[in-house]
This record gives structure tokens, sequence and C-alpha cells, in this order.
């Protein structure tokens, strides 16, 4: 069953797990095994003038619609591409008064694409919407009423003259958005920024160590004219060797999780019991709760009281996060390390979350030595857990490289950030936006290098005059935010 560019995958029924997705020709790391465009897709409403409502871009300046004041873009190419999209939306709002949230606007945009070329297979599509899961029937009492409450919202938004949809499809589709909706990220990759759905990659099942990675690419605009013009899609991105037959897995959610607590968090958000290898062996969890080896091993209780702390010092971390009181993040993490450091072995999950808030925090108020020192600690810990091409690894191997870089630590410095290129070659491919940031840091601190071991003392007099000119941006203040999960879950 292929359709549209499709043709290098199936659709077949997978035991135990409904429909899957496999492979029908050999992939290697890094092989775009598809790219699909959304069927529709929606800006959070937390960001719907800050983000572009085409290409999802982050951008300073941006152009608001003139009609109904709500979408914003890049620029008219942007503009001109969504009219399709945003036609019936931009009358329902200046009817409506304002605009609804974003899953009422996302299932309107769905029902509007269903008006206009019918709910059967669309070019390109292995599935219709019609077929894909809403687990509408399994939802809790309270999940019911939530739903009950959206569909009058879409009611009152749906204009009267549009075609009308029965209560039960509108719940079906709102089913839809609620558990196969993905998270679209910027360009950047670093924030999530809206949500959409892509029927042929809902048809990926999950596993805890995927042989297949899902990158969101914003697309190229400027390139209206060339060859080189792209629309925004997702890429499915094999991470290891396929082979024609094997069924195509992508992780839902991030493998840095003991297996229970990643199987609780797939019942209660995707509704299915992970039999995935890696649970059902529970591979990798002694490492997650490694704790000091030798002659003074500590005791069951020590070690129960540690982890206690350090859950317990997380959420007042997480506090002091969201109101912006960095210094006290620091000195959380510090007196928490201390607890740890003579009980919790190196990649014990507890103390890699420390380090990884620590040298973040202390990235942004720029006290880079001490920073690096965390850094690279989380990083060691990382590689000995996650798969050699997780993307949530290359970023975080990154910034380790970036932190280096700051403290005047070239070599480890160069070190890392060779190694994230490396990684996110496989994972974003060599022409999303962060693979060419870092090929720039790479180029640079290569050059950095050279100097370095060339002359230490002229090195280090370039360095001072090159960072009233800084290149390599500290990073982004921190955030509450984990990187974005694949799929969107409504709060």
């Amino acid at each position: 069953m292929t359709k549209g560019g499709m043709e290098s995958v199936e659709v077949f029924t997978s035991e135990g797990k409904g429909r899957g997705l496999k492979a029908r020709k050999e992939f290697l790391p890094g092989d775009v095994i598809f790219a699909e465009p959304a069927y529709a897709a929606v800006v959070f409403d937390s960001l719907t003038h800050l983000i572009c409502h085409t290409c999802f871009k982050r951008q300073e300046r941006l152009h608001r619609c003139g009609q109904c004041k709500f979408a914003y873009y890049c620029d008219r190419t942007c503009q001109r591409a969504a009219w399709v999209n945003h036609k019936n939306e931009c009358s329902a709002i200046k009817k409506h008064g304002k605009a609804p949230t974003e899953n009422i606007r996302l299932a309107a945009r769905i029902m509007w694409k269903i008006e206009r070329e019918g709910s059967g297979l669309t070019e390109g599509c292995l599935v219709s919407i019609d077929d894909l899961q809403n687990h509408v029937d399994t939802l809790s009492e309270e999940e019911k009423k939530e739903l009950r409450a959206d569909v009058e919202s879409f009611l009152e938004f749906w204009p009267p003259q549009n075609q009308q949809f029965g209560m039960q499809y509108i719940s079906h589709v709102l089913g839809v958005i609620n558990c196969n909706g993905f998270t679209l990220s910027d360009q950047r990759g670093l924030q999530a920024v809206g949500v959409g759905i892509f029927p042929n990659l809902c048809q990926a099942n999950h596993d805890c160590w995927p042989n297949c990675t899902v990158i969101f690419n914003n697309g190229n605009h400027e390139a209206v004219r060339s060859m080189f013009h792209t629309q925004m899609r997702i890429e499915l991105r094999a991470l290891s060797k396929i082979s024609p037959g094997d069924e195509l897995t992508v992780s839902y959610v991030d493998f840095l999780n003991l297996s229970e607590e990643r199987r609780k968090q797939l019942k209660k958000q995707y509704y299915f019991d992970c039999t995935c290898e890696h649970c059902n062996k529970q591979i990798k969890d002694d490492l997650m709760l490694a704790v000091k080896e030798g002659e003074g091993k500590p005791s069951a209780e020590t070690v129960k009281e540690v982890i206690q702390f350090s859950k317990d010092t997380l959420e007042k971390i997480n506090k002091a996060r969201m109101e912006g009181l960095y210094h006290e993040v620091v000195k959380l993490c510090r007196e928490c390390l201390k607890k740890q450091e003579p009980v919790l072995g190196d990649t014990n999950i507890y103390l890699l979350r420390i380090l990884s808030i620590a040298s973040e925090v202390l990235s942004y108020l720029q006290m880079f030595e001490e920073a690096a020192d965390y850094a690279k600690r989380m990083v060691d810990g990382y590689l000995k857990i996650y798969h050699p091409n997780n993307a949530q690894l290359g970023m975080a191997v990154m910034r380790a490289g970036v932190t280096h870089w700051h403290a005047g630590l070239i070599e480890a410095g160069h070190g890392l950030i060779c190694k994230a290129y490396a990684i996110l070659l496989i994972t974003h491919g060599p022409s999303h936006p962060i693979t060419k940031d870092l090929e720039v840091m790479r180029v640079q601190t290569e050059m950095e290098l050279r100097m370095f071991q060339q002359n230490e003392f002229m090195y280090y007099k370039m360095r001072e005059a090159a960072l009233k000119n800084q290149k390599i941006q500290v990073m982004p203040e921190p955030s509450n935010e984990t990187s974005p999960s694949l799929f969107h879950k409504k709060e």
C-alpha cells in the first residue's frame, strides 16, 4: 500500500499493536525514509504573535493578517502559502470575535480540508483522517467531560454556512488530535511552538529503542523560485541500518526514564502497554539506578533517602525556575550534588538530572568553568545510556561543547562539538538550521584549536579580543521545558 512519495514504506498489521509501518527497501543511518507535509497544523495559543503561522519559525518582526488581526507571517510568501488554509479560519475568527483554543483551531482546519477534499485518502497519505485512532472509548470520565466542552466550543466557532458535521465525527477529530497531534518546534528545534496532524507518521509504532527518529523541518521559503524550495514537513530518518521488511519505529517519550516510568507515561498519554525489549527486560535500568561501588558502598536505606532528597530538590528547583530565581537554582543543585556524589553512580538519572540543570543555568549566568565540569559529567553519563544516534543526546553534547568553549577549554569544546555534529548529521541531516549552526561552530573551534596548539599565549590574547565580537552565542535563558516531546498531549 503506497502512495505519492511513500513508495519506500507500507502499512501492515503489527501483532498486538494494530497498524504499523515497515520498510520496503534498505536504509542506512541518516537516510530520510519519507518526508510528510502537515495535513493541518496550528501555532500554540501562547505564541500566536511570535511564530509564523505558515512555517512555524520564530521571527523578530512578523506581518499580521489585516483581516482577522490574529494570524502572523514571516512575509508575503508565507502569507500567500497560508491562504488556502487560513481563508475560512480568517472569516470565522472575525465573526466569532476571537480565536478559539489551539485544539479547536486545528479541528476546524481539518474539517475545512475535509470539506474541500473529502475525507478519503488525499495525495501522499497512506491512511485517511477517518481511519486514525481516536481512543474516545478509553477516556476517563474527566477526559470525556473535557471532550464534550471542546465539542461545544467547536460548534460555537464553526460557521453555519459550512458543511455540518455530527457530534460523533467532531469527537473523533478531537480525539485524533489528542492522541496523534505531533509537536512542532521552532527552526532551532529548541522550543515546542505548535501542533500538527501527520497521518503517515501516526502509523509508526513506538519503541523505547527505535530505529527511526522524527525531525520537524520548517522548510525553505526564501528559495521560493529555486530548486531548493521546500515546504514545512516532518522527516522520518533512519537511526540504524534497516532491512526490507523491518518495522519502522519511533520513540514517543524520552528514553532517560526507568522502564516502569516510561510505561506509565505511555499508558497515560497514548493508551497502550509498552512491550518493547528495553521495557520487558528493563535494559539500562541498572545504569539509571547505579550506586557507588567499592568498599564504602552505601546501604539501601541511604540510597532511598538520597533519591527522595533528589526528588524533593527537583520540585524546589522547578518552583525557583518558574520564578526566575536562577541563583537559588544553583544553590539547590550544589546542595543536592553534595548529597548525591558519595552515594549515586555516574549514570544515575537523579544525578544526571541535577547535572543537566546545573550546567544549563550556570551557563546562562556565565559561570562557565563550573558549568563545563557538570556538563562533561552529564555527557559521560548520557553516552552510556542513550542510543548513540539519539537527537536529545546530540543536543546535550552540543550544549556541553558550547559551554566548554565559553570556559576557554578549546580542546574539550572542539571534541564535543565534533561529536555532536556527527550525531546531528544523522538525526537532523546536513541542511537543518541547527546542523548548519554546528558546522559553523565546528569550523571556528577547529581554527581556534590550531592557533592554541601553535601559541597558547597568542591564542588567549586573540580570544579576549574575539569575545567582544562574540560568534558562538550564550545559551538562551533556561526553560522549564525539556526538549519538545514527540507527540503533543493536551494538558
